[in-house]
């Protein structure tokens, strides 16, 4: 089988470009189209494949400020020639749902979240912005919202990474979706736990991730460690107003990551997230996780896993953490939570849904 994956862009080795991974070794005859490449950034098994790129490639500045060219990305993702291909596979967050497929050919969305500064996330995105600007932004969107609802129906079986992106595909789209977990390296994420030294945050310095209340948690938590790893444009200033107690690691490989994991009391998150993939390595790790009980963590957090707390405030944050005992957490219970998260439960289910559409 042919396949033609749609991706939004590979700037940089995320979530998504995790999910596109797993894909690719699902379906080693494939291409890849993408509105923009940047070489280098992603892992050896994206890059040895045939990429396809955007006109979003050829224009200025782009490696910087390619999210500003936003207006263009419904046009250029239209763009793709898909012709010859038995399937169209798109991996969405943005408008690679949008793609045009040849007439006659499949086209299955594995949808990581409808574009959340369209619709639900659109005043944490652009909520500073004032006067015309405001108003130019706002009139973008709407075209946007328009175009996005519309080539929704392009799309033949939707895949959600989770519970709370499958309401949003129907709420925004009216398409059902079925819900298929990211995949999660549980072979690679496992480690012999002991006493934990420090919590822990795994997070990009953005603003929907709320990284701000846990700072403001931590400084109140004056005898407790909070080691935050993620770099972003919120940093700087992150950094510059944290107390002694809060430190700072702008960037890890894999494998540091999980020696950081195998220290840590219990991973904090703070962000409603669409799904959290950090939640479930930590978990994979055996490690429990206090989080915002709102999205992605009421899929990953169970009973006797972690915390989740109510409301996104610290001092829900600082309620939860005096109440945390690692004493009550047993590392194997929550690793074997972890487990419904593994590659090969992706990969069996992702198959499943290929083989109704054939």
């Amino acid at each position: 089988m042919r396949v033609a994956f749609i991706h939004d862009w590979l700037t940089g080795m995320r979530g998504g470009e995790k999910v596109l991974e797993e894909l690719l070794n699902l379906f080693p005859n494939s291409e890849i189209f993408t509105l923009l490449h940047l070489k280098g950034m992603v892992s050896k098994k994206i890059e040895e494949k045939e990429i396809h790129t955007s006109f979003i490639q050829k224009l200025p500045f782009k490696s910087k400020v390619y999210r500003h060219y936003l207006p263009l990305f419904p046009a250029a993702v239209e763009s793709f020639n898909l012709k010859g291909f038995d399937l169209v596979f798109s991996s969405s967050h943005c408008v690679a749902k949008g793609a045009i497929p040849h007439p006659g050919t499949p086209h299955i969305c594995y949808c990581h979240t409808p574009m959340r500064y369209a619709w639900d996330l659109f005043e944490d995105y652009f909520g500073n912005k004032r006067g015309l600007h405001r108003m130019l932004i706002q009139m973008i969107m709407a075209k946007l919202r328009t175009w996005d609802t519309v080539s929704s129906q392009r799309v033949d079986i939707f895949i959600a990474n989770s519970h709370l992106v499958k309401e949003r595909i129907w709420r925004y789209y009216r398409r059902e979706a079925t819900v298929v977990y990211p995949p999660i390296n549980t072979d690679f994420f496992k480690c012999d736990k002991r006493d934990g030294e420090f919590f822990l945050m795994v997070s990009p310095h953005v603003p929907y991730k709320r990284i701000d209340i846990a700072i403001n948690a931590f400084s109140k938590l004056k005898d407790e460690k909070l080691i935050i790893v993620g770099k972003g444009p919120l940093f700087k200033r992150a950094k510059k107003y944290s107390p002694q107690n809060v430190e700072f690691v702008q960037q890890v490989g894999d494998e540091d990551l999980r020696r950081l994991y195998s220290r840590a009391k219990a991973l904090i998150h703070t962000a409603k997230e669409d799904f959290g993939m950090v939640m479930a390595e930590a978990q994979s790790c055996g490690i429990p996780v206090i989080a915002y009980g709102e999205g992605g963590s009421k899929d990953i957090v169970r009973r006797k896993t972690g915390i989740l707390f109510k409301e996104q405030k610290e001092e829900a944050l600082i309620e939860a953490v005096e109440d945390f005992k690692e004493e009550d957490y047993d590392p194997e219970l929550v690793r074997k939570n972890a487990l419904r998260f593994s590659k090969r439960e992706f990969r069996g289910k992702i198959s499943d849904l290929v083989e109704k559409i054939r």
